[in-house]
């Protein structure tokens, strides 16, 4: 099958915009994904992938811990700024007003939904890893439309 047609297929599903956080020593990481589901309400678990070749994947790893700020849409420039491969991780956060969870992570002001998470379980998956984890704190610190990704685009509702 072909790479292209498939993400075609599956790009046909719109999803919800996240960006996850951890924190290894001083340094925040963060990643845009629409990956993030909900799994189990007992215990209340959640997933997201990430490519294994990302910066992103041996951070989470290595913390234990994760944020999960689930974005509006008009917080379209965040999901694209975190989704850019290469860029700077230090002060990266600066732009966007957030807060420190009890774990640590950071999780934005302007969320509509956010979630602190501990990870219970890695599973291999082909080129990514799937991050299950028992979700730890949860919150909605604003209102608004989210921001969907659908045909390879941002939308709203």
């Amino acid at each position: 099958m072909d790479p292209d047609t498939y993400r075609k297929v599956v790009g046909r599903f719109a999803t919800g915009v996240a960006i996850v956080t951890t924190r290894v020593g001083d340094l925040d990481h963060a990643m845009t994904v629409n990956s993030f589901t909900s799994v189990s309400l007992d215990p209340l678990l959640v997933l997201f992938c990430a490519e294994k070749v990302a910066r992103f994947h041996g951070a989470v790893l290595e913390a234990g811990v994760w944020g999960v700020s689930v974005l509006p849409a008009d917080m379209e420039d965040a999901s694209r700024f975190f989704a850019h491969r290469g860029r700077p991780v230090d002060g990266q956060l600066v732009r966007w007003p957030h807060r420190r969870g009890d774990s640590g992570v950071a999780l934005f002001d302007g969320a509509i939904a956010t979630l602190e998470v501990a990870t219970s379980a890695v599973h291999d998956a082909g080129d990514h890893s799937i991050v299950v984890g028992e979700v730890t704190s949860l919150g909605m610190p604003s209102d608004g439309p989210p921001l969907l990704y659908h045909e390879g685009r941002y939308k709203s509702l």
